[in-house]
């Protein structure tokens, strides 16, 4: 009898396992796909249209991916689109970031978690208003080096960055297990001078070498056929781009000229646009955004909101149009969420408009982060970059007959200061100038310690100085983000030609690359006592300050994100607890607060604070503090030009 019951048991457990076997071997395999036939995408057989929101996870800290992706979540997406910045995980050739902040598998699995499929940009060029498209700035060291195109040292860069990349996406494909469904190949290269079709060749191919041959690969362009004419190629599903208020049918017609059978696919609706210094902050209305939106989906085509929530260029990040125009600290894109990641009247208004077409998940939706106001921060003056070159200088000075760039430095971010002597007497002003253009980006020039002027790209290439013979001239460069998009994201950083003063050309340089981050993180900056403070100027010499303030007791819930304003203040850096927040300029403008995430803030401990100033701190006359707020002023009313007028949407304008 229980010889019997053994065999049972065993027959049962036998066919179990039989029944499983068969039951996976006939279960479907998770497949998405174009199909020609029926112009949609299938998702594991089925149709599929997707409703997707970009989010950049490089411009937002790691503890708050979450609240924004479950915010993305209750909207009614039912995707996300994300880019894969090269230069964030590459800082150096073959020394790879994929930690804390940069994270980007965890990131991958959260959305996963979280429902929401992935559209993924991985480049190698982005664009993204971010340094330089994305792409690394050591890529310059080679000083002719044509990017984006089948130039062999760019491409073997390239070939060993996606074979680092690819293969970390591939667990990550939805026919894997996955939540990735389409992946992009480059970005928007109708719009760009090469027209390398050999180039995205190479990058189809070492796409498919990576991830396969059932991969989606697409690629994006405007809704043009001049933009499709180079940006389109043979097995990459072209797509195209567009914003509220364009005729939705002609734009599609346009796809069509390049696919005449698939999903209909915008991949970049704006839903704002973006901001430079000196410009006004974009607005762009719910009413309209919702009106193209629900033409879209009226019409059963796939659309990415660009962006669902932008967030903010930590530290150098910010890239920059041509002319020179630099983007601001904030990415908040008049986005649906805010750069803070706050619920706004786009964001219900969208939600409205695809509840119409799919399902809202149930429940409520995550509300908007608490913020707290901590008033105002007294600082102190420290030293100024000039009088702590050597302790900034972690490498030393470097000598050189004529300036050093920053790739000739091996620096690529931040700021270096060059030095060199009067050679004759100026007693009267005399034009210290750059000729070539070659300041890049903005150059505080001092003599003997006494600020003397500005030089800025395109905008200021002569100042007039004076002094005596020997007179030690300081200039120290500011890096103010690299070009991101269209011909000259060859930027080159530092004093990239020579200067003269009236008709001679400086020489004998002594160039300091400065590690102000690595210096203020370690607290190596001090007050000097000894130093007299500077008489009242409308310019100063580059100086830094500190200040603490230290997270109220007795309050609950704190510390809680916040935002900083530097009233009396001109320009410069801000740092707290060794963070670099940004770039703040309040009066150029439209950005005035600096958005403060709650995870650089202690309760344990004073929070120390570090402000480089560039130009006029208030503290010689007025109140030397910072303030904190819990508002964000983002469009402050500053004097405008036509000729810094861009129009919204318009990427001819920002050529």
């Amino acid at each position: 009898m229980r010889l019997n019951m053994a065999f049972s048991s065993v027959g049962t457990a036998l066919l179990c396992a039989l029944a499983l076997t068969t039951h996976l071997t006939w279960a479907s395999p998770r497949t998405f796909s174009i199909d020609y036939q029926n112009d949609c995408f299938r998702k594991d057989g089925e149709p599929f249209r997707y409703i997707s929101g970009s989010i950049h996870y490089s411009r937002i800290p790691r503890v708050y991916w979450k609240d924004r992706l479950l915010k993305m979540y209750m909207a009614g997406l039912n995707a996300i689109q994300m880019y894969v910045p090269w230069n964030y995980h590459e800082p150096a050739p073959s020394h790879y970031n994929f930690s804390g902040d940069r994270d980007l598998q965890h990131f991958l699995q959260l959305a996963q978690d979280i429902g929401l499929l992935v559209i993924i940009r991985p480049g190698p060029y982005i664009c993204a208003e971010w340094d330089m498209g994305g792409l690394p700035a050591w890529l310059l060291n080679k000083k002719d080096i044509v990017l984006r195109s089948s130039d062999a040292d760019y491409l073997d860069a390239v070939d060993k960055w996606m074979g680092k990349l690819l293969p970390m996406l591939k667990p990550f494909l939805y026919q894997n297990g996955g939540p990735i469904i389409t992946v992009q190949v480059e970005n928007e290269y109708g719009s760009y001078f090469a027209c390398d079709f050999n180039y995205l060749r190479h990058l189809s191919q070492l796409f498919r070498s990576h991830l396969g041959q059932e991969v989606v690969l697409f690629t994006t362009d405007g809704a043009g056929l001049g933009y499709l004419r180079c940006g389109a190629l043979q097995g990459l599903y072209a797509t195209v781009d567009f914003g509220p208020g364009a005729n939705v049918s002609s734009a599609f017609a346009a796809q069509r000229h390049a696919e005449p059978h698939g999903p209909l696919v915008n991949s970049e609706f704006y839903t704002g646009w973006l901001d430079h210094w000196g410009e006004r902050h974009a607005v762009v209305s719910s009413a309209i955004v919702a009106k193209s939106l629900n033409e879209i989906l009226a019409l059963g085509a796939n659309v990415n909101l660009y962006m669902f929530i932008g967030g903010t260029n930590f530290g150098y990040w910010n890239g920059a149009n041509s002319p020179y125009a630099p983007q601001p600290t904030s990415y908040d894109y008049d986005a649906p969420l805010s750069e803070a990641g706050d619920l706004t009247d786009k964001y219900f208004a969208i939600r409205d408009v695809i509840s119409l077409y799919s399902k809202i998940p149930e429940g409520p939706v995550p509300p908007s982060t608490p913020k707290y106001a901590y008033g105002a921060v007294k600082m102190k003056r420290l030293q100024t970059v000039s009088e702590a070159a050597d302790l900034l200088s972690f490498s030393g000075p470097v000598k050189s007959a004529f300036p050093l760039s920053f790739s000739e430095m091996n620096q690529y971010f931040g700021f270096l200061l060059y030095r060199t002597k009067l050679p004759v007497d100026c007693t009267t002003p005399s034009p210290l100038s750059s000729p070539l253009n070659g300041v890049h980006d903005r150059a505080y020039v001092s003599v003997n310690g006494v600020a003397s002027g500005i030089l800025e790209r395109d905008k200021s290439i002569t100042i007039n100085i004076t002094g005596k013979a020997g007179s030690l001239v300081d200039i120290l460069v500011e890096n103010m983000g690299r070009v991101n998009y269209g011909k000259n994201i060859n930027d080159f950083k530092g004093l990239v030609s020579n200067l003269t003063l009236g008709s001679e050309v400086l020489r004998d340089w002594v160039v300091y690359s400065l590690a102000i981050d690595e210096a203020v993180s370690k607290g190596l900056l001090h007050e000097d006592a000894s130093l007299e403070a500077a008489p009242p100027s409308h310019l100063s010499t580059p100086t830094f300050y500190a200040g603490s303030f230290s997270i109220p007791d007795g309050i609950p819930d704190l510390p809680q994100d916040t935002y900083i304003q530097f009233p009396g203040w001109g320009k410069g850096q801000v740092w707290i607890n060794g963070f670099n927040l940004g770039r703040y300029w309040p009066s150029k403008g439209p950005q005035v607060t600096l958005y403060v995430p709650a995870h650089i803030l202690t309760t344990a401990a004073p929070n120390n604070m570090t402000v480089l100033e560039f130009e006029s701190a208030p503290c010689t006359e007025g109140a030397c503090t910072v303030e904190f707020t819990d508002t964000p002023i983002l469009n402050a009313t500053i004097t405008h030009t036509a000729a810094n007028r861009r129009r919204l949407f318009s990427k001819e304008d920002l050529s």
